[in-house]
C-alpha cells in the first residue's frame, strides 16, 4: 500500500503525463495551423517569377494568387459534415495528404493550369484545417486550459506566416532565379509530411467517440488526456447527446441555435472588419503612403510580423485567466484608438511616419492579444456538440469570405478616401465593443456539453 507521500508523488507524475499528452495532442493538431499560415503566405515570394515563367498578365497573376483563397472558402464550407460523420482525426489526415500533394504539385508544375489546380487543392486544405483543427483541440482539452490550447492554433498560423517569409528570403538567396519559386512551394512538403505522420498518431476526439456510441474508447482517451473525472465527463456528453433527435440530421439554422450562429458570424466578420488582412497584405504600401522609402517600408513590415507573433504568445497566458470577453473589451478600444491615429496622420498635411508606425504596431499588438487569439477559440466553443462541425464551418467560411472582400476592396477605398478607411476600421472596433458587451456570451471555463444547456455566461 502506498504511503501518503508516495500516493501524492504518483498522482503528480500521472498528472504531468496527462498534461504532456494533452499538450502533445494539441500541438500536433496545431501543425495544421502552421501549415495554414505557411501555405497562405509562401506565394508572396513567387509572384514575379510566376508572372515571367507563365507569361501572366496582372489579372491572371491576381487570379493565380486568389486560386488558393477560392479553395479556402470551399474547404471551410465542406469540412464540417465529414468532421462530424467520419471523425476529426480522419479529416486532419486528409488535410495533411492534400498539403503534401499540393506543395509537391505546385513546385513541379509545368503548366499554368496545373499550378492553379494544385494551389486550389492547397486552399481546400487550408479551409478544412481552419474548421477541424480548432474543433479537435477544443474537444481533447479539459475546460480549465482549453482556451490557451486552442489559441495555440492561432500562434502557429502567425508562426507559419513568419516562417514562410524567412524561407522565401533564404531560398531566394540560395537558388537560381529560374528554380527559386519551385523550391519555395516545394519546401512546404517537409512540414506537411510531419503533420501527416503526427495525424496518424493522434487519438480521436473523445467527444466524437462518445456521441458515436464508442464510450469505452472515449473513456480511455479522456483518462490518457488527464480529464479530472472522465466517467462524469462521459456521462455529461451522453446526457447531452440523449437530448438530440438523431432521426434527422440536426440542422444548424433553427431557432435553438440562433444565438451561437449569430455570434459566430459576428465575431468572424469583426475579425476582418478590423482591417487586419488589409494591413498585413498592404503594409509596405501604407508605409510608402506615409513617406517611407521602399527599403524602410519592408523593414517596418517585418516589425509588424514580429509584433504579431510576440503578442499572440502573450495572449496565450491571458485567455483562460481573464476570459474571452475581457480580452475583446480591451482589444476593441485599443484597436480603435490606434486605427484612428493612423487615419488622422494619413489625412494630415504633414503625416508623421513615426506616429503611423506606432499606431500600426499598437493595432497589431491589440489585435493579436484579443481578436486574433479569441476568434477561433470562441467559434470552436460556442456551438453544441450536435452541430459543432457545421458551426465551425460557418464561422470559418464567414471569415474567409470577409477576408477576400476586405483584401480586394482595400486598395480601391484607400485610393479614393485615403486614411479615412482606417477610421472606418476603427469605428467597426467600437461596434465590436458594443456587441461584446450586449450580446456575446462568455464561454471561458464552461464545459463544451454545457453549451447545449445554455450555460455560457452573458
Amino acid at each position: 500500500m502506498l504511503s501518503g507521500h508516495e500516493a501524492h508523488l504518483s498522482g503528480s507524475v500521472e498528472n504531468a503525463r496527462a498534461t504532456t499528452a494533452i499538450i502533445l495532442s494539441a500541438a500536433g493538431a496545431a501543425l495544421g495551423g502552421l501549415l495554414f499560415g505557411f501555405d497562405t503566405a509562401v506565394i508572396s515570394g513567387t509572384t514575379s517569377a510566376l508572372q515571367e515563367r507563365f507569361g501572366l498578365s496582372d489579372a491572371m497573376l491576381g487570379f493565380t494568387v486568389s486560386s488558393a483563397l477560392i479553395g479556402t472558402v470551399i474547404g471551410s464550407l465542406i469540412a464540417g459534415a465529414p468532421a462530424d460523420r467520419f471523425g476529426r482525426r480522419a479529416v486532419m489526415l486528409m488535410v495533411a495528404i492534400c498539403y503534401v500533394v499540393s506543395s509537391l504539385g505546385t513546385g513541379l508544375a509545368g503548366e499554368w493550369w496545373t499550378l492553379l489546380a494544385f494551389r486550389f487543392l492547397g486552399g481546400l486544405a487550408i479551409g478544412a484545417a481552419s474548421v477541424v483543427t480548432p474543433i479537435y483541440i477544443a474537444e481533447v482539452s479539459p475546460a480549465r486550459f482549453r482556451g490557451r490550447l486552442v489559441a495555440m492554433n492561432q500562434l502557429n498560423i502567425v508562426l507559419g506566416i513568419l516562417i514562410a517569409f524567412l524561407s522565401n528570403y533564404v531560398i531566394a538567396n540560395l537558388a537560381s532565379t529560374e528554380t527559386a519559386w519551385r523550391w519555395m512551394f516545394g519546401i512546404v512538403a517537409l512540414p506537411s509530411v510531419l503533420f501527416l505522420v503526427v495525424s496518424v498518431l493522434l487519438p480521436e476526439s473523445p467527444r466524437w467517440l462518445a456521441i458515436h456510441g464508442r464510450g469505452q474508447q472515449a473513456l480511455g482517451v479522456m483518462k490518457k488526456l488527464g480529464f479530472v473525472d472522465p466517467v462524469r465527463e462521459l456521462r455529461r456528453i451522453q446526457d447531452a447527446e440523449s437530448q438530440v433527435d438523431r432521426s434527422t440530421a440536426p440542422g444548424l439554422f433553427q431557432a435553438a441555435y440562433a444565438r451561437p450562429v449569430a455570434c459566430a458570424i459576428a465575431i468572424a466578420m469583426f475579425n476582418q472588419l478590423s482591417g487586419i488582412n488589409a494591413l498585413l497584405y498592404y503594409a509596405p504600401r501604407v508605409f510608402e503612403l506615409a513617406g517611407a522609402g521602399a527599403d524602410s517600408a519592408l523593414l517596418q513590415s517585418i516589425a509588424i510580423g514580429g509584433t504579431n507573433l510576440l503578442f499572440t504568445i502573450f495572449a496565450l497566458f491571458l485567455i483562460d485567466r481573464f476570459g474571452r470577453k475581457p480580452l475583446l473589451y480591451t482589444g476593441s478600444i485599443l484597436c480603435a484608438l490606434a486605427l484612428f491615429l493612423v487615419g488622422y496622420q494619413l489625412e494630415s498635411a504633414m503625416p508623421d511616419g513615426t506616429l503611423i508606425l506606432i499606431g500600426l504596431l499598437g493595432f497589431i499588438a491589440a489585435f493579436a492579444m484579443s481578436q486574433g487569439a479569441v476568434v477561433w477559440v470562441f467559434i470552436s466553443e460556442v456551438f453544441p456538440s450536435a452541430v459543432r462541425g457545421k458551426g465551425q464551418a460557418l464561422g470559418s467560411t464567414t471569415h474567409w469570405v470577409m477576408a477576400a472582400a476586405i483584401t480586394w476592396a482595400f486598395p480601391i477605398f484607400a485610393a479614393s478616401v485615403g486614411g479615412w478607411v482606417f477610421a472606418f476600421f476603427g469605428a467597426m472596433m467600437l461596434l465590436q465593443f458594443v456587441w461584446t458587451w450586449k450580446l456575446m456570451p462568455e464561454t471561458n471555463g464552461v464545459p463544451l456539453e454545457d453549451m447545449d444547456l445554455g450555460s455560457a455566461r452573458a
